[in-house]
């Protein structure tokens, strides 16, 4: 492993070393992939020369780009050994020193590579406490482009050019559900196909800021407790008007949908009984902390018995599942937009004990935290040279 600087200047001149040979050094290449893995908020597979592959881990405390670090050399699957060693030797390497670092050389598929690669950022994130939320933000709005990308090109070969107002339908009947991940998957497939149907930003803008009106008002008409929905909803628009081109607009878009779905997610929708929607706030507040019904029936002024039948009665949920909801839901989001390691996460999402964590996950979500995590990220097209 090496580290590197952001213009690319290396800390340790031992990359690649073989014995006493070691491959050519690019400083461009390492530039180069450092501002890759930054952009696309993951690390990124390149090559030092063809056939031989490495990986750059973008290092962001906060805000800012400390520098990159590499992570070893293996020789791709399916790679030629002669054609790597011509392409060392290509290079102004000695055929049998070339020969003798592409012998030394592990074979790894494409899935392995990349799954080191986020393995050794995760381990540096874990050992540093550093917090790359650059690299979270920027991971977010990559694979949202990428969803948008991928939906166009579908919608091209399948030949629609109509602005699809039955997504629309199908995007409040998500969000009715509290199906985040199903939501934000069809709003860029509405935002691809309001590209199509217009690049103009004007017409982008009008789209988007409709589109938040009509989800705004079909949750108010479910529920009118749902009204503060309304001023939040303005806020966001007035940042849609703002953007300034596709990308800016696309990721408000997305970041307005999950304060939306945030703001109707503890309530759900056709709530009614102003007791039970108190109790619904108090519990998104304080989820995080340790609440009993007793807290909640205090805030609401009712007894701990009633509360309790008012939750089942109009949500059809204890406050127990209720809060364990919110909490998987937050420790889902972290898992996908964070590096935290799984302790930190049961942390964060309100769990005293990280078994405590892994069952309930597990059981709501199907599969334990880490597997998720991995799961979500090689589904995702990764970045590569």
């Amino acid at each position: 492993m090496e580290i590197f600087t952001p213009s690319g200047e290396r800390r340790r001149p031992t990359l690649g070393h073989c014995g006493r040979e070691s491959i050519p050094f690019h400083a461009q290449t390492a530039a180069y992939s450092l501002q890759e893995a930054v952009h696309w908020g993951e690390p990124y597979v390149f090559s030092w020369s063809p056939g031989i592959h490495d990986w750059m881990v973008a290092l962001v405390d906060q805000q800012t780009v400390q520098g990159g670090l590499t992570g070893g050399l293996v020789m791709a699957e399916g790679s030629s050994r002669h054609e790597i060693i011509d392409g060392l030797v290509d290079q102004s390497m000695k055929p049998e020193s070339a020969t003798r670092i592409v012998d030394r050389l592990p074979i790894w598929s494409p899935a392995r590579i990349r799954e080191a690669a986020l393995a050794l950022q995760t381990l540096f994130y874990q050992v540093s406490g550093w917090k790359p939320l650059l690299l979270e933000e920027n991971r977010i709005k990559a694979q949202q482009q990428r969803q948008i990308t991928s939906a166009m090109d579908e919608q091209k070969k399948a030949g629609h050019t109509a602005y699809p107002i039955d997504k629309e339908r199908m995007l409040l009947s998500l969000i009715r559900a509290g199906d985040k991940n199903g939501a934000r998957h069809v709003l860029n497939e509405m935002l691809g196909a309001m590209f199509l149907f217009s690049p103009k930003l004007a017409i982008l803008r009008a789209r988007a800021i409709e589109m938040m009106g009509y989800l705004t008002r079909a949750a108010v008409e479910d529920s009118p407790l749902l009204e503060p929905l309304i001023e939040r909803n303005h806020q966001w628009m007035e940042r849609l008007i703002g953007a300034r081109d596709f990308e800016t607009l696309s990721h408000v878009l997305m970041r307005a949908l999950d304060d939306f779905m945030e703001g109707i997610y503890a309530h759900g929708f056709n709530c009614y009984h102003p007791k039970a929607s108190r109790a619904l706030d108090y519990i998104a507040a304080h989820y995080l902390e340790p609440i009993s019904l007793d807290d909640i029936a205090r805030a609401v002024g009712l007894s701990a018995f009633r509360v309790g039948h008012l939750l089942k009665q109009h949500t059809g949920k204890t406050a127990l599942q209720h809060i364990m909801r919110l909490k998987i839901q937050k420790a889902r989001e972290l898992l996908e937009r964070t590096s935290l390691s799984c302790p930190d996460i049961a942390t964060e999402a309100g769990f005293c004990d990280q078994s405590y964590f892994i069952k309930h996950f597990k059981r709501v979500v199907g599969a334990t935290p880490a597997r998720y995590r991995r799961t979500r990220r090689l589904s995702a097209t990764g970045p590569a040279a």
